[in-house]
């Protein structure tokens, strides 16, 4: 008798800690850079210079993954440019009007953010492009900078420190940053080690804004610094197209 009812107390205890975690375990920072396990589903993106394969984080991000898995089962990415290019920092698409302020989420109506602790715009994160707070539609673009341009932890700590003097003038004048109250030992060793853009983090961010984090590149990234490296022109627009072929969803054989 003792031990069914230690075996439930146990029982109701993980369901707390489920219940409390929205139904799912809060999984660890860095997460995000392990490869899929066989059987997940993945997204292979066939481009114009080459093939890069997406894991996904249904768990902390499902609106933005089922929005970017209809769009992408529907043929809506096929023939799209990147129609914003910045070498050492992101490659952005998603956009069938190139000029970065068109396309539609699966719904036709925009959605909210889904920030998490756990995932962050490390190089190789797949992230939500938006115009402002829970405006997500069709855009995204891939963190592309490496650790060889990360900054270092003493400019970001530099920046929080003019903040905190008058974090509206500097929110005004330069946006987001950093809040490096809430960096963990574990944070800075990711971006110092992966690389990435610590300030479009919406879970670590000043102002509570950014970008939501809903897949990885595992493979492929190479294809993602060809991409960083072409020619633009004034607006960080390739001066020769490049497209995404297709999208498509497979089963991670591992």
């Amino acid at each position: 008798m003792r031990k069914r009812i230690r075996a439930a107390l146990v029982g109701f205890s993980l369901l707390l800690l489920l219940t409390a975690c929205g139904g799912q375990q809060k999984k660890e920072l860095g997460y995000q850079l392990d490869k899929p396990a066989a059987g997940e589903e993945i997204a292979v993106m066939e481009t114009s210079m080459g093939e890069m394969k997406l894991r996904f984080f249904p768990e902390a991000a499902p609106k933005a993954v089922d929005n970017f898995k209809q769009l992408a089962q529907k043929g809506y990415y096929n023939g799209i440019t990147f129609h914003r290019v910045m070498n050492n920092f992101m490659i952005q698409g998603g956009d069938p009007t190139a000029t970065g302020t068109g396309g539609a989420s699966a719904s036709g109506a925009p959605f909210e953010d889904e920030f998490s602790e756990s995932l962050i715009n490390l190089r190789g994160a797949v992230s939500m492009a938006n115009s402002g707070p829970n405006t997500n539609g069709s855009q995204f673009f891939i963190n592309q900078a490496p650790a060889s341009s990360f900054s270092g932890w003493e400019y970001y700590q530099q920046g929080y420190d003019v903040y905190k003097q008058s974090p509206d003038a500097f929110t005004t004048q330069y946006g987001s940053w950093v809040d490096m109250s809430k960096i963990s030992d574990t944070y800075k060793k990711l971006y110092t080690e992966n690389g990435g853009n610590p300030t479009l983090d919406g879970a670590y961010s000043t102002t509570k804004k950014g970008h939501t984090v809903f897949a990885q590149v595992f493979e492929g990234m190479d294809v993602v610094d060809k991409i960083a490296a072409v020619e633009v022109d004034g607006s960080n627009k390739p001066t020769a197209d490049v497209t995404i072929t297709k999208i498509t969803l497979e089963k991670y054989q591992g």
